[in-house]
C-alpha cells in the first residue's frame, strides 16, 4: 500500500470513475511516471519507501504550505493549525503590515491581493507562504444578456487579408452593439501560434494547441490600422502596395472561389509587411507607449520574443534546438538575445500592436452598449515545442501530456499533447504563471471563457509513449486556481465562464456555482438524464450558466436539424454504427424537441421550415432562467459546416472554413450585417424582454 500512500501525497490518483458506481485502477506505470515527473522516484519498491518516509517527514514538520488562500469576506481559519505562541506576519502586496500570534484574536479582513506570509514559532522554526488574498465569488452578469460566438479567423470582411482580423472584431463589436443589442462577443482562442517550419509542412491551424497563451497571435492584426501604414514612402510604400494586392487575392480566393483559409499564406503577407513598418521611425508619444508596454511585460515577454527570434533561426521546436539554448536562463541563450536583438524586438513590438488593436476592440464593444464585450478563451495547455513550454519549462511537467480516459464516446481515451503545469512547481511560485497569464487575457476583456475547467480541479496525463488509456489523474489544488482566477476577474472587473461540458466529477459544478463561474449548456444535451430522459424544460435549467444551441466542436443548427451531420460523419467514415441507425436516432432527437417547441408555441408556422425551427430553438434558450445566452454566428446565416470535426485531421478543413450561408457559399460581415435571415433570427432577441436573471 505505500505506492498509493506516497501517489494520494502528491496528488496523483490510483483509480478513477468513468461512470457512476464504476472504478476503474490506474496502472503502476502511469503512477510511477506522474510521480516522476513531480521529481518523486518510486520505480523500484524500495524507492518507494524511501519517498514516502521522506514526503510524510517533510508534511509533518512543515509550518505552512507553499501557497495560502484566505477570502476577503471576513475568513479567518484560512492558517494551518499552528502552535500557540507562533508569530504571524502579513506584508501586503500593497503595503502594509498584519500581526498576530496564533491562538490570539485577531482581524484578518486582508485586502485582495497576492501577500507575503510568515510565521515563527516558540521554538525558532520559520517559514514563508504565498497568500491569496480573493473575493470567494466572481461577479455575474448585471441583467441577461445575448452575444455571438464567432470564430475570428472565419470572420471575413472586404477589407481583411484572407482571414478575420481584430479590425474586423472591432467593427461586428460596433454594428452588433448598437443595431442587435448584443451584449458580448465570445471568440476563440487568439493565443500565439506555433509558426510553421521553413520549407516544411503548413502549421496547425487549431487554436486550441498554441505555442503561447500569455501573448495574442500577431496574424490577426490589421496592417493598414497599425499608424505606421500610413507613413510608409517610396519602394516601402510601393512593396507594401504589392502585399496589399497579394492580400487581396488571398481574400477573394475564399469569398469567390472556395479556397480554405490559409493561415501561413496570410501571416507570410503580414510578417513581410509588418517587417516593413519596423523600420518607420516612431514618434515620441508611441516610441513612450512602447516603452511603457515592455516595462509592464517585463521578462516574460523577453522570453516571449526571444523563442519567436530563435524558432526563425533552429525550427518551431525547442527540443531540437542546440542544447544550450534550450534553457531560456542559460548563457547561450543570453547571447543569442543578443545577437538576435533586432529580431527579439521585431517580435516585442508585434505583441504590443496586437495589444493595441485588442484595446480598441473591447474598447469599441464597450462604447456601442455592450455590457460585456469581448469574451476571450483560454484553451486547455499550450504546445510541447512552443514559447511558453520553453520559457516556463520548469513549471510544466516533463515526458507528460493532457488527454482524457476512456469513457463510453471514446473506448481509447484521448492525447491532445499538451504538456501540463506541475501542479507543486505552480504552489511553489504561488501561482506566478497562472496569474500573469489570466491578467494577459483579461487585459481588454469583459469576460474569460475556460475550456475544459474541470482542468482546475484535475487532469488525465498520460505517459509519454503510452496509451491514453494508461492515464492517471493528477490534482491541483482547486482552491488555489479558483482564487487566483476570483482575483484577476476581480482587478479585472470580469465575468468567468466554464467550459463544463461531458463527463464532470461530481462536486465541480457545485464548487464553481459557489464561486460565481458560470457554466456552459448546450440545448441538444439538455435532459432529465436521471428521471424520463426527455428534453429538459425550460425553467429546469440552471441560470448560472451561457445558454446555446451548438459550439465550433458540434455541428451547426441547420445541419442537427436536417440530418446532414449524420451524413458527414458517414462520408469521413466516422460512424460506429450503421448510418440507418445513427440516422434514426437522430432524427428521433430533432423530433421530440421540435415536439416540444411547437407545443410551447415557439413554432407558430409549424415544423417544416428550417429559419422558423432555427428561430424556435433560440426561443426557448430565451424562456430559461440563464443570465447569458449564445448565438452561434454561423446559425444565423444557415451555415451547414462545423468549424471543427472532432475525430479528424486532414479528413475534414477544421479551423480554415469561413462562415457561409446555407448553400455553403462564403458570406463577409458586410453581407452579415444585410442577412435579412441574421435580422429574423436576432429579432427574437429584440422582442423578447426576459427577466433579469436572479443571483443563485
Amino acid at each position: 500500500m505505500a505506492l498509493p500512500r506516497l501517489a494520494a501525497s502528491y496528488g496523483v490518483a490510483t483509480s478513477y470513475s468513468p461512470s457512476p458506481g464504476r472504478t476503474v485502477p490506474a496502472t503502476d506505470t502511469a503512477v510511477v511516471a506522474a510521480l516522476a515527473a513531480l521529481g518523486v522516484d518510486a520505480s523500484t519498491p524500495d524507492a518507494v519507501s524511501a519517498a514516502l518516509a521522506a514526503r510524510e517527514a517533510e508534511l509533518s514538520e512543515r509550518l505552512l504550505p507553499p501557497t495560502v488562500v484566505a477570502w476577503t469576506d471576513g475568513d479567518t481559519a484560512f492558517l494551518p493549525e499552528l502552535p500557540r505562541g507562533t508569530r504571524v506576519r502579513i506584508e501586503a502586496e500593497e503595503g502594509g503590515t498584519y500581526a498576530w500570534e496564533a491562538g490570539a484574536e485577531a482581524d484578518t479582513r486582508l485586502p485582495p491581493g497576492v501577500h507575503a506570509l510568515h510565521v515563527r514559532s516558540p521554538d525558532g522554526r520559520e517559514a514563508r507562504a504565498h497568500l491569496i488574498a480573493a473575493p470567494r465569488r466572481i461577479k455575474t452578469p448585471p441583467r441577461r444578456t445575448h452575444g455571438l460566438l464567432v470564430q475570428l479567423y472565419s470572420l471575413l470582411s472586404q477589407r481583411s487579408w484572407g482571414m478575420g482580423d481584430l479590425a474586423d472584431l472591432a467593427e461586428l463589436a460596433a454594428w452588433s452593439g448598437r443595431a442587435l443589442d448584443v451584449g458580448f462577443l465570445q471568440v476563440n482562442p487568439l493565443h500565439a501560434a506555433v509558426p510553421s517550419p521553413p520549407q516544411g509542412p503548413g502549421g496547425d491551424p487549431s487554436p486550441y494547441r498554441p505555442s503561447s497563451r500569455r501573448f495574442p497571435d500577431p496574424v490577426h492584426l490589421r496592417v493598414a490600422a497599425v499608424p505606421e501604414f500610413a507613413q510608409l514612402r517610396g519602394a516601402a510604400r510601393d512593396r507594401a502596395e504589392e502585399l496589399c494586392r497579394r492580400a487581396d487575392e488571398l481574400r477573394e480566393g475564399v469569398l469567390l472561389r472556395g479556397e480554405l483559409i490559409d493561415r501561413d499564406a496570410v501571416w507570410a503577407l503580414k510578417r513581410e509587411a509588418l517587417g516593413l513598418l519596423a523600420e518607420v521611425p516612431v514618434g515620441p508619444g508611441r516610441c513612450a507607449a512602447y516603452s511603457a508596454f515592455l516595462a509592464e511585460q517585463g521578462p516574460a515577454l523577453e522570453d516571449h520574443a526571444t523563442w519567436y527570434a530563435l524558432a526563425e533561426v533552429y525550427g518551431p521546436d525547442w527540443h531540437t534546438w542546440p542544447a544550450g539554448l534550450r534553457d531560456p536562463a542559460s548563457a547561450a541563450t543570453a547571447r543569442a538575445r543578443r545577437e538576435l536583438l533586432d529580431r527579439v524586438d521585431f517580435h516585442c513590438r508585434l505583441a504590443w500592436l496586437t495589444d493595441e488593436q485588442l484595446a480598441t476592440a473591447q474598447r469599441t464593444a464597450r462604447e456601442a452598449g455592450m455590457d460585456i464585450g469581448l469574451v476571450h478563451d483560454l484553451a486547455v495547455g499550450v504546445h510541447p515545442g512552443g514559447a511558453d513550454a520553453w520559457a516556463q519549462r520548469r513549471h510544466f511537467a516533463q515526458r507528460i501530456s493532457v488527454g482524457a480516459p476512456p469513457d463510453a464516446f471514446n473506448a481509447r481515451g484521448q492525447d491532445w499533447g499538451l504538456p501540463p503545469w506541475r501542479p507543486d512547481r505552480l504552489a511553489e511560485s504561488g501561482y506566478a504563471p497562472y496569474r500573469a497569464l489570466l491578467r494577459g487575457l483579461l487585459r481588454h476583456a469583459g469576460a474569460l471563457r475556460i475550456d475544459h475547467v474541470m482542468g482546475l480541479f484535475r487532469l488525465w496525463w498520460v505517459p509519454e509513449g503510452h496509451d491514453p488509456t494508461e492515464g492517471t489523474y493528477v490534482h491541483y489544488d482547486a482552491e488555489a486556481m479558483l482564487a487566483v482566477l476570483a482575483l484577476e476577474a476581480h482587478r479585472a472587473d470580469a465575468l468567468v465562464i466554464g467550459e463544463d461540458l461531458g463527463t464532470v466529477e461530481p462536486g465541480v459544478r457545485e464548487t464553481l456555482r459557489a464561486h460565481g463561474v458560470l457554466g456552459t449548456s448546450v440545448l441538444w444535451f439538455e435532459r432529465d438524464w436521471e428521471g424520463t430522459g426527455r428534453p429538459l424544460p425550460a425553467d429546469a435549467w440552471r441560470a448560472d450558466c451561457v445558454a446555446t444551441a451548438t459550439t465550433h466542436d458540434l455541428p451547426p443548427t441547420a445541419a442537427r436539424l436536417t440530418g446532414e451531420h449524420v451524413r458527414l460523419r458517414h462520408e469521413l467514415g466516422l460512424l460506429t454504427r450503421p448510418l440507418a441507425d445513427e440516422q434514426r436516432e437522430a432524427a428521433a432527437d430533432v423530433r421530440e424537441w421540435l415536439g416540444l417547441l411547437s407545443r410551447l408555441g415557439m413554432l407558430p408556422g409549424g415544423v417544416g421550415c428550417e429559419e422558423d425551427e432555427v428561430r424556435a430553438v433560440h426561443r426557448f434558450l430565451l424562456a430559461t432562467p440563464a443570465r447569458m445566452v449564445g448565438i452561434w454566428l454561423p446559425d444565423a446565416v444557415g451555415d451547414r459546416r462545423p468549424q471543427n470535426l472532432p475525430g479528424t485531421w486532414d479528413q475534414y478543413p477544421n479551423w480554415r472554413l469561413p462562415i457561409a450561408d446555407a448553400a455553403g457559399h462564403p458570406v463577409t460581415l458586410e453581407d452579415l450585417a444585410a442577412s435579412p435571415r441574421l435580422h429574423a433570427l436576432l429579432a427574437v432577441f429584440r422582442r423578447t424582454a426576459p427577466p433579469d436573471a436572479h443571483p443563485v
